[in-house]
């Protein structure tokens, strides 16, 4: 009797699935893609060596006919699907609900070529009814999703193979270019350029402390002699004035106080008073866009985190498919949600008839529901098992599905206007505002943009004492307040996928990948939530800006967006549109063979910007500023200077470009001199920021003394007292109360505290934002050593197992991104399937460990646990000046080495 093969992308789907499934039913995982472009010039089989299109993996000349190879890593799983194959009578295609799902299925079904019945099964989540539906209404391979998955390939390696090569020769080696990615990149570079050509205004406007009946309340100045009081809001961005035409009033700062103390003597009255009922409407359900966004506001997690998160919680069936661009729900969904609201909210907040939502992003696809907990009943977070980020998604998810079927929210909008004499002035209104919530209702469950529904209540209500026309409340007190107007704020990775789907560029599936290649190409450095462009980025986007600008037009990309969805629905060609892009008058092939030649490597490597006395330049090691200044001898040379890091395109002006080319001509600046030793102490600017040194290199003293600056510290207010202390780190603390002694430094991670506790064994902390490691004391020290150990990414271990016999370090238990595991020193080891936190031991720890150790991932690394004493830790070491940067090795001159090279970095440019 033969058995169904089923084939799913991973082993976690298939697990998961398997358990829903008859027992005559075999799961197998293809672990993704099994078939792609080659990604490499030994992907490159051996017939096709010679072809000069091979390098691109795309044969142009041949009706775009693409190059699929099986990856040597994917060799083992295809001869294991292959003979899994073998004695079935009937093979089902489970792969991902989307375009990709389709696209892997047909590459399957290329390469294992099977004699059997084959069908395509679908379901958008892994519970048992879906899956029994799911078998009861198997399809066919839809070719037409295949093409346009395959044409979006196509395309976005035309793009990357084309455009990265260029980018190698005209702007630094390793950047790359993608369909997408370079308008996002675009999009932060514009961002860079409107707050780098932001002037700051300013204003001044009164708040007054009131009081009426025993209750205090705050009102600001609103209008002063009839007319308005200028915001921010009514200030040009690019002059700082205000705009052309406002009609306001700019209080300068002697009128403001001159009001304020004419108004907090004067008698108030209230002229009017408004109470406006609305209405609040819950969100529709999470799309993959909107959680990302939401994710990233409330989770502080990444795109690609919380795509990652998510994709773990399909699998093991929690939620509904992550990829989806709908917010329709299915009618067992609207039943589960309305089922959860009146058994944990009560009838009172369920909405009077079911709500549906309708989907508005452009060219909706992907899967047909929104996502969502899975199953018939929705399982309350507090009884999944779930742990860590897993359960923090999961309850966003859950909570955002339930409110979506509860009542509306109605809360009362409170206007007060008030009257005081403001003397020579005219007279002064000021506005208090207030909101009452009446009705919480789907507040209870989910406030957009909050993670707490309780605390976003209390914090969303304002209320007002009871006021009517002609109440005099007492002034307590008024305060004149200067205001100075910001510039826009830089991108959030939740800003911009907002900004991508509104625009319609790309697809949502597809964000997490993009903010992430920009970032790992050093695009963009993210930074407290916030992604900044590199001068490197604004390199790049002014040569396609300049040379190919459809390419980062946003109505351009939307537009080839809109085509390739067409090509999904059958009503557009793939072919002729392929040819067009690539090859026809227009195409890229001849704008990059056109333009080529007229690229000057000299200007693309150079960024200008307004107002500094110097040019910045993209070189080898970073950026560097490049001026010329006339020597001695009366001559003229080229001075230039390495650029810290830490300085971003919009921070950089001509003060801190002059301090920098300031010290590189004239030598570094002394502070003062050492009282120990009769060195000078120097400040100096290097590739990874300021730090300070004793002394001069010399063959006497190769390696003086260096610190870095702490975060937050600028150069222009260090003290000689501060650089001493900062160059006599690591600082001596005392005893710790458990024995060993303390001592407090500051490494390439920033400050620290250390306990020594002897035989080489030490424990870290890194201090907070308010410490300073100059001034931190003992108590202070045992307090933060105290607090449990972070790991990867901060994370805070979940719990200490212990300290294995003969072993110097415990061994800990965290939460990472693809689940629990366990961490001794710098050894790593995930938790087996079905391993909880509850139920690990440390003697299973100790064997995972060790096993992790004995692999080639762990190449390099002690053996875990007892079974070797890991080394004492180094000393933090200090950054060095990025002068002294070591040249790289010399390049293959050989022809065969020139060709292989050539083969490499073609090969190598990045897919988007």
């Amino acid at each position: 009797m033969g058995h169904t093969l089923v084939i799913v992308e991973s082993p976690t789907k298939a697990r998961t699935i398997r358990g829903f499934l008859p027992k005559d039913f075999k799961v197998e995982a293809s672990m993704g893609h099994v078939r792609d472009l080659p990604n490499n010039a030994s992907e490159i089989p051996a017939a096709h060596k010679g072809e000069k299109w091979a390098n691109l993996g795309v044969n142009t000349a041949n009706n775009f006919e693409p190059l699929y190879v099986v990856p040597k890593d994917k060799k083992i799983v295809v001869k294991e699907l292959k003979d899994a194959l073998k004695g079935a009578d009937q093979l089902l295609l489970a792969t991902d609900e989307d375009r990709e799902g389709e696209s892997i299925s047909w590459h399957l079904l290329q390469l294992l070529s099977p004699k059997v019945p084959v069908k395509r099964m679908v379901f958008h989540e892994i519970t048992k009814e879906a899956i029994g539906r799911a078998l009861e209404q198997t399809r066919e391979l839809d070719m037409e999703l295949v093409h346009a998955q395959e044409t979006r390939r196509i395309l976005d390696r035309l793009v990357g193979y084309t455009l990265s090569p260029l980018l190698w020769k005209k702007v630094a080696w390793g950047l790359s270019a993608g369909r997408v990615q370079s308008v996002a990149v675009r999009l932060l570079v514009q961002r860079e350029r409107a707050r780098r050509a932001f002037r700051s205004g300013s204003y001044w406007d009164l708040k007054a402390r009131l009081e009426q009946a025993g209750a205090g309340f705050e009102a600001k100045l609103s209008q002063l002699g009839g007319v308005k009081i200028a915001g921010g809001s009514d200030f040009d961005e690019s002059t700082g004035a205000l705009k052309a035409g406002s009609k306001v009033r700019l209080l300068s700062e002697a009128e403001a106080k001159a009001l304020q103390a004419q108004v907090q003597g004067a008698a108030w009255t209230v002229a009017e008073v408004e109470e406006k009922p609305t209405v609040r409407k819950p969100v529709p359900p999470f799309t993959t866009s909107t959680l990302q966004q939401e994710a990233n506001r409330k989770l502080r997690l990444s795109a690609r985190e919380t795509m990652r998160t998510a994709q773990g919680l399909y699998e093991r069936g929690f939620i509904t498919y992550m990829r989806t661009d709908s917010v329709h729900l299915s009618d067992q969904a609207i039943n589960a949600a309305r089922s959860c609201v009146g058994a944990k909210y009560g009838k009172d907040y369920l909405s009077p008839s079911p709500r549906q939502f309708s989907t508005k992003a452009r060219n909706a696809q992907e899967a047909h529901e929104a996502i969502r907990p899975a199953g018939e009943s929705f399982r309350d977070p507090a009884t999944t098992g779930l742990d860590g980020r897993d359960l923090a998604l999961y309850e966003l998810i859950w909570k955002r599905t339930v409110a979506s079927q509860m009542a509306d929210a109605r809360l009362t909008m409170l206007a007060v206007e008030l009257q005081a004499d403001g003397g020579a002035l005219g007279p002064a209104s000021f506005r208090a505002s207030g909101k009452r919530i009446d009705f919480a209702g789907f507040f209870r469950a989910y406030v957009e943009g909050s993670d707490d529904p309780d605390a976003a209540l209390e914090g969303q209500e304002v209320l007002l004492p009871a006021l009517k026309v002609g109440d005099r409340p007492a002034c307590k007190a008024v305060e004149a307040l200067g205001h100075q107007t910001q510039p826009p704020a830089r991108y959030s990775e939740a800003a911009l996928v907002k900004m991508l789907e509104k625009e319609g560029i790309g697809r949502p599936s597809t964000y997490a990948s993009i903010i992430g290649t920009i970032v790992d190409r050093g695009y963009a450095t993210l930074a407290g939530n916030a992604l900044t462009p590199s001068f490197t980025a604004f390199a790049v986007t002014a040569l396609l800006e300049e040379h190919f600008p459809d390419l980062v037009d946003t109505s351009f990309t939307a537009r080839m967006e809109n085509t390739l969805d067409e090509i999904s629905h059958g009503q557009v060609q793939w072919l002729p549109y392929l040819q067009s892009f690539y090859k026809g008058e227009q195409g890229l092939e001849t704008q990059v063979a056109q333009r080529e030649g007229d690229i000057d490597p000299g200007v693309s490597r150079t960024v200008e910007l307004e107002g500094l006395p110097c040019v910045v330049r993209i070189g080898r090691f970073g950026a560097y500023l490049e001026t010329k200044r006339v020597a001695d001898d009366g001559s003229e040379e080229l001075l230039k200077a390495t650029l810290p890091q830490e300085i971003t395109p919009a921070d950089l002006d001509a003060d801190k470009a002059e301090l920098i080319l300031k010290q590189k001509a004239d030598g570094p600046e002394s502070l003062g001199e050492d009282p120990e030793t009769g060195d000078l102490v120097y400040l100096l600017f290097g590739q990874y920021g300021p730090y300070v040194q004793r002394g001069q290199v010399s063959d006497e003293n190769p390696k003086p003394k260096r610190a870095s600056l702490p975060k937050g510290v600028k150069p222009e207010e260090l003290s000689l007292e501060d650089a001493l202390g900062l160059l006599r780190l690591p600082r001596q603390l005392g005893e710790h109360p458990d024995s060993g002694k303390i001592e407090a430094g500051l490494g390439r991670f920033g400050p620290y505290v250390v306990h020594h506790k002897g035989k080489g064994e030490k424990d870290y902390r890194s201090l907070k934002a308010e410490d300073d490691v100059l001034m931190v004391g003992l108590s202070r020290a045992v307090e933060l050593l105290a607090m449990p150990k972070k790991g990867r990414g901060g994370r805070t271990a979940l719990k200490d197992l212990g300290t294995p016999e003969g072993g110097d370090e415990a061994v800990q238990l965290f939460d990472g991104p693809y689940g629990l595991y366990v961490k001794q020193g710098k050894v790593n080891a995930s938790l087996p399937e079905g391993t909880t936190a509850d139920t690990i031991t440390l003697e299973l720890a100790v064997e995972l460990l060790a096993a992790k150790a004995a692999t080639g991932k762990a190449k390099g690394r002690k053996p875990a646990a007892g079974a070797a004493k890991k080394p004492a830790a180094k000393k933090p070491a200090a950054k060095k000046p990025a002068a002294k940067t070591a040249a790289p090795k010399a390049p293959t001159t050989t022809k065969t080495g020139r060709l292989r090279a050539s083969a490499v970095r073609v090969i190598r440019a990045a897919d988007s």
